[in-house]
């Protein structure tokens, strides 16, 4: 079964990560087992502290939802070693019809070729005008055969090779010229026999019949094979010997990987037009084949959403993706879906806030070290509940989730607060909770940092600025913003870029030097951005 990937939102935050994990766990205990937590970027520090606290690994990262070739239901052959035996490739090509060509691969599981049936058939009638047979593995003859080696001299032959020779009746012998690059196939023909392995011929095929003892003995460089098949079905399976690595197509097969793009490989697959391709995995090594009816409908990869309904703030390749369900605590975007899904989004200030009344709906108690987890995302996104996006709901289920895994709220938050910023560089303080947005007709970038000693990240302002006029520059932003949302003063200082009458305007203060104290503002989501949109419009 393909995972359900339950992700946050780019440059996650601790509420976003925890949100995908709790939801995740909430879904296998009721018995989906398919659900699986993904983030779309670097784990903050302030969430690394949160994982560690409570024993958890992050989750795995993703970077798009693209459909890819390893969503198609690509068929799986078995696969041939260039030294095969034509017999044993055609055996195959029968058994699976639905298959045009079957991949040949060396050793290792590389790709070394690919075989068809026309492969097979073109080498047929070549060989059908020429009548003769390259050299091949004695292994490979007997194998077609059913052969058994009948004296001492194919005991110690490796090869065979030579002009196949049907003998002819024994009153027409004079007809026939044996030499070393012959292979004569007859019946209970002792004189036949007996000259063929005077001439020294490079083999004597003998077909339904037996020989004296007196024949295998004689001296000779001829290897004796005796085989239950007639000369005419002989003949025909002695050319099945060749290896197929002799006859496949070699010359640059085209070939696609697991992770090419689907809408990638159907212009490939336009372009060429063969009827079939061969999968790699990231090692080189053939995993599976590939034709255009696989293209027609290929699985989407599916995902829940958590903490955002926003395409620009989701994983790349949304759209392609089948998204089930969305669970958000912001203003709805512009997410669309192309069947009814489930969506619960409530006025509250943290997501794990949501998933803990679904905890409850499912009459299941998270664990202790889980409960542990939501309770601090709930403290980082409602600022320690400082946020005016903080309700009382927020509060009550961070104490119940506290009290489930018995730790103290206020020590937890001043844990996470304290050791928020680190000695992280400015770009990385800068994108750990970083969100671009479109509001009439207006693209722009918010990024916030809390903390609690605003002053002191004050001081790198010049460091910041640099970072964001490239920002403005690059993305063609009408103004870029950075909070510095301080827990103890209860406001945020912001620096920014661009349009200073936007600022001015916005929230009615004065800026000077690209920089304002914002006094009990503390929510991007609930402050900052019904600011910006009712300026405008």
């Amino acid at each position: 079964m393909d995972p359900i990937y339950v992700t946050g939102h780019r440059n996650p935050d601790t509420d976003s990560i925890v949100a995908a994990m709790a939801y995740a766990a909430l879904r296998n205990a009721v018995g989906d087992r398919e659900y699986e937590a993904a983030c779309l970027g670097h784990v903050s520090d302030e969430t690394q502290i949160v994982l560690d606290r409570f024993g958890f690994q992050p989750p795995k990262r993703i970077t798009d939802m693209y459909t890819q070739v390893r969503d198609l239901d690509y068929d799986t052959p078995p696969f041939l070693s260039p030294a095969v035996t034509v017999d044993r490739g055609w055996l195959l090509l029968q058994e699976y019809r639905n298959i045009s060509s079957i991949p040949v691969v060396n050793e290792d599981g590389t790709l070394f070729g690919l075989l068809s049936r026309d492969d097979v058939a073109n080498y047929h009638m070549a060989v059908a005008e020429v009548g003769k047979l390259d050299t091949v593995p004695l292994f490979n003859l007997l194998s077609v055969l059913d052969g058994k080696i009948l004296n001492e001299a194919g005991e110690n032959t490796d090869t065979v090779a030579g002009e196949v020779i049907i003998a002819l009746p024994q009153n027409r012998e004079g007809l026939l010229n044996f030499n070393e690059n012959s292979i004569v196939l007859c019946g209970d023909q002792p004189e036949m026999i007996q000259k063929a392995l005077r001439a020294n011929v490079s083999c004597v095929v003998v077909c339904q019949a037996e020989i004296t003892e007196a024949l295998r003995k004689l001296p000779t460089n001829s290897c004796i094979i005796a085989t239950p098949y007639d000369a005419y079905r002989a003949a025909r399976r002695i050319f099945q010997s060749t290896p197929v690595g002799r006859i496949c197509r070699t010359v640059e097969p085209v070939s696609f990987h697991l992770e090419n793009r689907v809408d990638e490989v159907r212009e490939q697959v336009l372009k060429y037009r063969y009827p079939c391709y061969p999968i790699l995995d990231e090692n080189e090594k053939v995993v599976g084949v590939l034709t255009r009816y696989h293209l027609l409908r290929p699985r989407r990869k599916r995902v829940v959403l958590v903490d955002h309904n926003e395409a620009a703030q989701s994983v790349p390749g949304l759209e392609e993706a089948e998204i089930l369900e969305i669970i958000d605590h912001h203003r709805l975007a512009d997410i669309q879906t192309g069947n009814p899904i489930y969506v619960r989004n409530e006025p509250v200030g943290s997501t794990n806030t949501i998933i803990a009344s679904m905890f409850q709906d499912k009459g299941i108690l998270p664990s202790e070290k889980m409960a542990g987890m939501m309770a601090a995302a709930i403290l980082s996104d409602t600022v320690m509940f400082k946020s005016p996006t903080c309700t009382a709901q927020d509060v009550r289920t961070a104490e119940r989730m506290a009290r489930i895994a018995n730790v103290s709220l206020e020590e937890l938050g001043r844990e996470i607060f304290s050791s928020a910023t680190g000695n992280r560089t400015a770009e990385e303080l800068l994108y750990a909770d970083y969100k671009e947005f479109h509001i009439a007709g207006h693209d722009f970038a918010v990024a916030q940092i809390t903390c609690v000693d605003s002053p002191k990240m004050l001081e790198r302002k010049e460091e910041f600025l640099p970072l964001m006029q490239k920002l403005l520059r690059d993305r063609g932003f009408s103004v870029v913003i950075l909070m510095l949302t301080d827990v103890l003063l209860e406001g945020t200082q912001l620096i920014y870029v661009g349009d200073a009458e936007t600022v001015r305007q916005a929230f009615n203060a004065e800026p000077k030097g690209n920089t304002v104290f914002l006094p009990h503002i503390m929510s991007r989501k609930k402050q900052i951005i019904p600011m910006l949109s009712a300026l405008w419009g």
